[in-house]
């Protein structure tokens, strides 16, 4: 950003900072970004846009107004070509985003910190000068040559470079805020108003500077994000450790991080154990424990004991830059709100400009001057009017609040790719769940495990000594549960038996472990034995007898643990008024048995994923809004065919990021409700914003009308509805998840 302009419309020049060494031709279909630091509203971005409109190659042009920069979609076009065509807009243009301050950068960082104290001490004279002038005014009179003189100077200090812009708008026809303020300053010049037009310009800069700096704090809030991962890294190189910068360590690099430093990239644990703060990513607020073979993400907190890292993606690669990546993107696309407020206010600034013109001229030319049409009072009527027009209060209401509410999402774990789910999210009326990964934790535990023979202490032993030799996941959840610490038996003969379990010798004798099935091959099949099955498969578990010869000697039981938030996620989508739907591929009695445990009526169980979709288009049916939840992956038909798809635990996961609408960065479901919460308190915020923005033109455009309002109450009315627009959508920043 250039130093002597800083962050507010108002200090634009004309330079134009072309790349170094850009002359090639971009590929077919690129896309570019430009910096435009000058830009804070849709009728400043229309002028930027209409000459980029007027290159052959432009196919779409893009504003995001809080980074201050514009997207083209082009073919065939070169940086320089898009860079001078948008500088011809007046204000300065430059390629991408500027990067981010570094120590190689300092001298640039403090000649910047430097020039803006310049610029302020520049507003503060002017301030000065605009209040001399109007005390002059009151003693000598407002064509007194001495508050003139003052009047000139306090404009010249304070808003010489928003006039520029403003001459330059008006060559061009293009009605932006500078466009208006310049009209309105030169006519109250004519008009020998002279400390009025000086008080303008100053009240003009300082809120503009004001308002500069409310962006900046929106813009840092996405910036932020960036910052959660050090520069550099402390990378292994033979028998030493050396300190890289992050974007140089390469995929497959090992990595040191010490207790209480930040993670630099993704990776997995090598060596080591430690808990690690994952509430940049995931928002979880309790530390993970982290051991070796677990996955670690940039931008986490190592706690309390030192790591060595396998990095797994480039610093640019990493998750937290796919999360940055994606809330950007989802900014500089519009809202469907965002979208009719742009419209709109292409309509209403020429609309109110053609009525001004008219409110101007024709009183004083049509009414006899008995009735007190004269020139003075309708001029100055209509300059007030003309500085109401400016629509930047409105148009800023949207994008704050969109932008501040995808941030504040981004912050506890939740990624939102764009203002339109954002803002349908608030409509969602019936939500379906996955059931396997999403209410339960998606790996098999053992429930129970009762002994059936007295004295056989050594059952659970033998089970766990089969289990440990079988892949299969109900074997492994027995040997997981079972096999800690514990010395096993040898097996011999092991035979895995294709959909009913397995068998194998152990001290001479055979055991069975395996399902219904396996136990009436066995012959071990009994009244009560066949009661226990039954009853564990009512209570949606998966039964597992052990068998010695033929006697049933243990039965365990094993189930899909649900996940402990499950619960009061489902509570929580019901105090919102969200109907819950269970949609699994499980069956009946497993499915029935985990909706009871979580209070979920509408189940429908054994699906295939071309029935979870058909379930879609039928809960759809009569214009229902509804969402789905599921992994991302198995679930995509479903996913799409929604309104909002919705991804769990998709930290670490590319396609998860990519795919869904919503990607819950985590495994808590209850940031489902999370997600509405702040839906409706951004849709709130939006129309709070909009309603105040249009109410303000309207209280005030009857005043010029009427002749109650002055040119500095027009200017203090429209950029201070301005500020109040982008501190009231800055507010969900500070939005309480739960």
């Amino acid at each position: 950003m250039d130093s002597k302009r800083g962050d507010c419309c108002s200090a634009a020049g004309h330079r134009v900072a072309l790349p170094v060494a850009a002359a090639a031709a971009a590929p077919p279909g690129a896309t570019t970004l430009l910096a435009v630091p000058g830009m804070c509203c849709a009728a400043e971005f229309g002028r930027v846009e209409k000459e980029l409109r007027r290159v052959a190659g432009v196919r779409g042009v893009s504003a995001d107004f809080i980074r201050r920069s514009v997207r083209v979609e082009h073919q065939g076009l070169t940086d320089n070509e898009l860079v001078t065509a948008a500088a011809r807009s007046g204000f300065e243009v430059r390629l991408g985003d500027p990067p981010a301050a570094s120590a190689a950068q300092a001298p640039r960082a403090a000649v910047r910190i430097s020039s803006l104290k310049a610029s302020h001490w520049k507003l503060i004279a002017g301030a000065v000068f605009a209040l001399a002038a109007e005390g002059v005014a009151l003693a000598f009179g407002d064509h007194s040559a001495a508050a003139v003189v003052l009047a000139l100077a306090a404009i010249g200090l304070a808003g010489l470079d928003t006039y520029r812009k403003g001459l330059l708008a008006l060559r061009r026809f293009n009605l932006d805020i500078t466009a208006l303020m310049t009209v309105a300053v030169t006519g109250a010049a004519v008009l020998g108003q002279w400390p009025e037009a000086a008080m303008v310009m100053v009240l003009f800069a300082v809120a503009e500077m004001i308002e500069g700096q409310s962006l900046v704090r929106a813009r840092r809030a996405v910036e932020g994000l960036m910052a959660m991962a050090p520069e550099t890294a402390t990378v292994q190189h033979g028998n030493t450790w050396r300190e890289l910068p992050a974007a140089a360590v390469g995929v497959g690099a090992l990595v040191r991080v010490r207790p209480g430093e930040r993670i630099a990239l993704d990776g997995q644990v090598t060596a080591g154990a430690s808990a690690v703060d994952q509430a940049a990513i995931t928002g979880e607020s309790v530390p993970v424990d982290k051991a070796v073979g677990d996955p670690l993400f940039a931008g986490t907190i190592n706690q309390n004991g030192e790591l060595v890292v396998r990095v797994t993606a480039a610093s640019n690669d990493s998750t937290l830059a796919r999360i940055i990546r994606a809330v950007q993107e989802a900014q500089a696309t519009r809202a469907p709100t965002q979208r009719f407020v742009d419209s709109f206010a292409k309509v209403y600034t020429p609309a109110v400009f053609a009525v001004a013109v008219a409110m101007a001229l024709v009183p004083p030319l049509v009414l006899p001057l008995a009735t007190g049409a004269d020139w003075f009072t309708w001029v100055y009527r209509a300059l007030v009017l003309l500085v109401i027009a400016c629509p930047c209060a409105l148009v800023l209401s949207t994008p704050i609040s969109v932008v501040s509410g995808l941030t504040a999402a981004a912050r506890r774990g939740i990624l939102i790719k764009g203002g339109l789910y954002l803002e349908q999210g608030h409509r969602l009326q019936v939500l379906a769940l996955d059931k396997t990964g999403t209410l339960t934790q998606g790996r098999p535990v053992v429930t129970d495990a009762v002994a059936l023979q007295a004295g056989e202490a050594d059952a659970t032993l033998w089970a766990v000594a089969l289990a440990a030799r079988s892949d299969h996941p109900v074997s492994k959840a027995i040997a997981k549960w079972g096999g800690k610490g514990r010395a096993l038996p040898g097996v011999v003969d092991f035979t895995a038996l294709q959909g009913r379990g397995v068998e194998g010798i152990i001290a001479g004798v055979r055991y069975r472990l395996g399902n219904h099935r396996l136990v009436e091959e066995s012959g071990a099949c009994t009244v009560d034995l066949e009661a226990r099955l039954d009853a564990l498969e009512q209570q949606g578990k998966t039964a597992v007898v052990l068998v010695r010869d033929r006697t049933a000697v243990a039965v365990f039981a094993i189930a899909d643990a649900v996940r402990p938030e499950s619960a009061e996620a489902v509570a929580q989508l019901k105090q919102l008024g969200i109907r819950p739907v269970m949609l699994t591929g499980d069956n009946r009695h497993t499915a029935q048995a985990i909706a009871r445990q979580l209070g979920i009526d509408n189940v429908r169980s054994e699906l295939l994923p071309e029935d979870k979709l058909r379930a879609i288009e039928m809960l759809s049916a009569g214009g229902a809004v509804v969402g789905m939840v599921g992994d991302g992956i198995n679930d995509a038909p479903a996913l799409a065919k929604a309104s909002i798809g919705f991804a769990m635990g998709a930290a670490g996961t590319d396609t998860a990021i990519e795919t869904a609408d919503v990607a819950l960065m985590d495994d808590d479901p209850r940031k489902l409700a999370e997600f509405v919460r702040l839906s409706r308190a951004t849709r709130a915020v939006l129309w709070q914003n909009i309603s105040f923005a249009l109410g303000i033109k309207v209280v005030f455009l009857a005043l010029a009308i009427t002749g109650q309002a002055t040119l500095w109450m027009a200017v203090f009315a429209d950029m201070g509805g301005s500020l109040i627009v982008v501190f009231n959508g800055l507010r969900l920043l500070r939005k309480r998840g739960r």
